[in-house]
């Protein structure tokens, strides 16, 4: 039965009302890198591409590594929606042993990057600043891993706006700390290119000790009792955490990599195609922050729902996230469609490389609408910690037939001439398309067994 129109308003509601302040802290992490990428070019060629080569190691690591810590999100959304707000402070302490586990192990590969620098061959001049780049920012992921701990507690228990605010006063930050560092001032050195990076470990750790220096003050987040005691950590919860947080991370790292592939082989087609993907690809990036949070949101109050024993309610917020997600979606696509060669025009001044890039936006606004569906679906699922089935599912369809379908249309042809650029994004629309509807139909099994569970619960006990 289909739930009153006030419910699902009530509860379309709450999800922009959690899901706005998600948006607004994402589009700030996102801005910092355009930060980066416009003062260094400023500075130098080679700073420009030691920041882009040392950003993307550094980003498919971190992201990685980052989503394995969003299992703290369900599990705390769960409890907090039970009512057991004590057992969120534990989970939340195990979950920062975990953050600072995954931070040594992430800071020996970026202080070691070898094995990842030689398959780049990059200039002794850029090979010099990606090193030093590397090592300075290496310093930050200890912090924005415990303050990634911090987001997903936060963001569980219906209170984003304190990170959107500590992200918004980093993105505040960013600007004077890379002139300080980059430029040199006060009797610093200038760093160049290895300067972004130190801003970016400042800012790091400052917004870590304010968000946690909140969390011990404020009267909201005392009551969880986070840092009332001292917790070592208990192998079981560990492995619960890994267990759930692990396969998340794996489907993380396929999209993101699915990506970087494509970049890979688009290079092969000259400067102008790798410098139209690029656009494309940075605009689809910049129109996924809203899914996103919308995903994020979603997950939320779907554990909400979970956690107080209401599966139906559970399953109808699922629902109203994916339908909303996908009528924003189709607006954002229309506007990308629509203005494609505006938006072009506004990365390069080159006309072919605005030509091939405005074709390739027209792709981008369809590829949007099944991202845009895929991820409020796939979060909505995680609320129920499944997390196997989906990784499974973008093994299969992002890496098999997005960026395996995407390089025999692109590079091989296909009873015809290869269609390069556009053959990798025609790829990589199927292989979402394929995503999106098969973890959609997977969050409709899993909401609907958990419904029929609880009628036959709620017989027995009759």
């Amino acid at each position: 039965m289909r739930p009153p129109l006030p419910v699902r308003k009530s509860i379309l509601a709450e999800i922009v009302r959690l899901g706005w302040p998600v948006f607004i802290a994402q589009f700030a992490v996102m801005a910092n890198g355009l930060i980066d990428t416009v003062m260094a070019g400023r500075y130098g060629t080679e700073d420009l591409a030691a920041v882009g080569i040392g950003a993307s190691i550094y980003a498919t690591l971190f992201i990685t590594l980052m989503g394995v810590l969003f299992a703290v999100t369900p599990i705390a959304a769960q409890l907090y929606g039970a009512g057991r707000h004590h057992a969120i402070g534990e989970e939340v302490r195990q979950s920062a042993w975990l953050a600072l586990a995954l931070a040594a192990l992430s800071f020996a590969m970026l202080r070691n990057p070898d094995p990842l620098l030689a398959l780049s061959r990059l200039e002794p001049g850029v090979e010099v600043r990606v090193r030093a780049y590397l090592d300075a920012i290496s310093w930050a992921v200890p912090a924005a891993l415990l303050f990634r701990v911090f987001q997903s507690f936060a963001t569980a228990v219906a209170r984003p706006r304190v990170v959107m605010t500590l992200n918004l006063a980093g993105l505040a930050l960013k600007v004077p700390l890379n002139a300080v560092f980059m430029y040199g001032w006060a009797g610093l050195p200038g760093l160049g290119a290895p300067g972004c990076g130190v801003a970016t470990a400042v800012i790091a750790w400052m917004t870590c000790i304010a968000g946690w220096l909140y969390c011990a003050r404020e009267a909201d987040l005392r009551r969880f009792g986070v840092l009332e005691r001292w917790s070592w950590p208990q192998p079981r919860a560990q492995w619960q955490l890994v267990a759930l947080g692990l396969p998340i991370g794996f489907t993380i790292l396929v999209d993101v990599t699915a990506f970087t592939f494509m970049a890979l082989f688009v290079a092969r087609f000259g400067a102008q195609f790798s410098g139209a993907h690029q656009i494309a690809a940075n605009v689809a990036a910049l129109s996924f922050m809203l899914p996103l949070a919308l995903g994020h949101a979603t997950s939320v109050l779907v554990g909400h729902a979970i956690g107080a024993r209401e599966p139906r309610r559970a399953r109808v917020t699922g629902l109203v996230g994916v339908r909303l997600g996908v009528a924003l979606s189709l607006g954002v696509a229309a506007a990308i469609f629509l203005g494609a060669g505006v938006i072009a025009s506004l990365y390069t001044v080159d006309p072919d490389v605005r030509r091939i890039g405005a074709a390739l936006l027209a792709l981008v606004a369809v590829y949007h609408v099944v991202d845009a569906e895929q991820a409020v679906a796939v979060n909505a699922v995680r609320a129920y910690k499944k997390t196997a089935v989906p990784m499974a599912i973008y093994v299969v369809a992002l890496w098999g037939l997005g960026l395996g379908g995407g390089y025999v249309l692109g590079v091989v042809g296909l009873g015809g001439e290869p269609l390069r650029a556009a053959g990798f994004w025609i790829g990589a629309i199927a292989g979402m398309t394929v995503t999106a509807v098969a973890v959609t139909l997977y969050f409709l099994r899993v909401s609907r067994l958990a419904v029929e569970d609880a009628a036959r619960e709620r017989s027995a006990a009759a």
